[in-house]
């Protein structure tokens, strides 16, 4: 790959997200916006390698983009009704560093969480505009076809336009609405970004998102999620050892996390608490502290972590809290463990891989066969450090 060309790979990484959401912003079209902004990173690929890489790639990009959008809006023969936008795009463009106390992904985040939008096409959506992801990925990781998931996308952007739903920021009382959706979002992006190595620039987008919704609205529910990615974000470093082989939470040494991270963490867990509006997101914070906590205390409580799952559950039924729950449990009696991992039904966790790497080692801490889930759970991972893990285990 030429140097222009793996600029251009970079800058789409790390800055497509942003960069289509300035766009949006100024043009209350996401679909013109992605294709404008598609033309301009072909136009880069075609005029770089010659002229050289600009000082400010991301900068170029958007001048580009803004030019194409400005020009299919003529060859479309609609200037009359795009004529103010285009002529506002002309001025804003030079001041696109000028004060502005909202990042425009944050301010994307909120329409695409709008309530005209169908609940289903929303933490996509928002996946795809503000962060890059194509319709494929996002397809996989929805378990549901590329074809299904580009109609769903499609159809979402159209209601945006269609519906000329405001590219602002809501009203606080209209914020609070939204909240779950955007929070979601975040989190959806950050469990992205942890499991997939490729893509784990995300996973820092999503920290940095989190803290901007704070910044905005900081409500108990924000100041927990950002707390929660704080304490995850702040062992990422530690999940594998030097030779690369996984190393479960347990065996992690917590005095080797991030400081800053787990410092700030704490913080935001302790004022989201404050706030007396308990949910989800600050419950898996406080999960995530408990482990912290090791580094203080020298062992882990095992009984907080029960009692911490067990409101999780209440909170939300998704299988990753049950497994959780399980494990927790398991950690006192591997047999209850086994059998709260029995309870939950088949259809939900025949794909899940956490379900059989926690079911095998509770097994065979039961002295039961656990080679069958030793297989399903390697089978079910394409990180080799997690199949060396498991491996291991099952040999031992």
């Amino acid at each position: 790959m030429s140097h222009a060309a793996d600029v251009a790979a970079q800058v789409a990484r790390a800055s497509y997200g942003r960069l289509l959401a300035i766009l949006t912003t100024r043009t209350s079209d996401i679909a013109a916006a992605e294709d404008a902004l598609a033309d301009a990173f072909a136009a880069a690929l075609r005029t770089w390698p010659e002229r050289g890489v600009p000082t400010s790639p991301e900068a170029w990009l958007l001048v580009a983009a803004k030019r194409n959008w400005g020009k299919d809006l003529r060859h479309q023969g609609v200037q009359q009704k795009y004529a103010a936008d285009v002529a506002r795009l002309e001025q804003e463009w030079a001041h696109l560093d000028d004060a502005d106390p909202l990042d425009p992904r944050l301010r994307l985040l909120f329409v695409c969480s709008h309530p005209g939008i169908a609940q289903n096409a929303r933490v996509p959506l928002m996946l795809q505009t503000v962060l890059g992801l194509t319709a494929e990925r996002i397809a996989q990781l929805f378990a549901t076809s590329p074809q299904t998931m580009g109609q769903r996308l499609v159809r979402a952007k159209k209601r945006i336009r269609v519906n000329g739903i405001p590219f602002e920021m809501p009203s606080s009382s209209e914020q609070t609405a939204r909240m779950p959706s955007v929070l979601e979002s975040i989190y959806a992006t950050y469990n992205v970004g942890w499991h997939q190595p490729d893509l784990v620039e995300l996973a820092g987008e999503a920290v940095f998102l989190a803290a901007c919704v704070v910044e905005q609205a900081p409500t108990a529910e924000a100041l927990g999620l950002s707390a929660l990615l704080m304490f995850c974000e702040s062992r990422r470093h530690c999940r594998f050892d030097a030779g690369g082989r996984f190393v479960p939470l347990d065996e992690q040494d917590p005095s080797q996390w991030e400081t800053r991270l787990t410092d700030e963490a704490f913080a935001r867990l302790k004022q989201a608490t404050s706030l007396r509006a308990p949910g989800r997101f600050q419950t898996e914070a406080a999960i995530q502290s408990v482990h912290a906590r090791r580094s203080v205390d020298g062992d882990l409580n095992v009984d907080a972590l029960i009692v911490l799952y067990d409101v999780l559950v209440q909170q939300t039924q998704a299988v990753g809290a049950l497994v959780g729950r399980a494990a927790a449990y398991g950690r006192r009696e591997p047999a209850v463990g086994l059998q709260l991992l029995d309870a939950i039904a088949h259809d939900r966790v025949a794909a899940h891989q956490p379900y059989w790497a926690v079911y095998a080692h509770l097994a065979q801490q039961c002295g039961h066969d656990a080679d069958e889930a030793f297989a399903r759970a390697i089978a079910l991972t394409t990180d080799v450090g997690v199949v060396q893990h498991l491996q291991a285990r099952r040999q031992g």
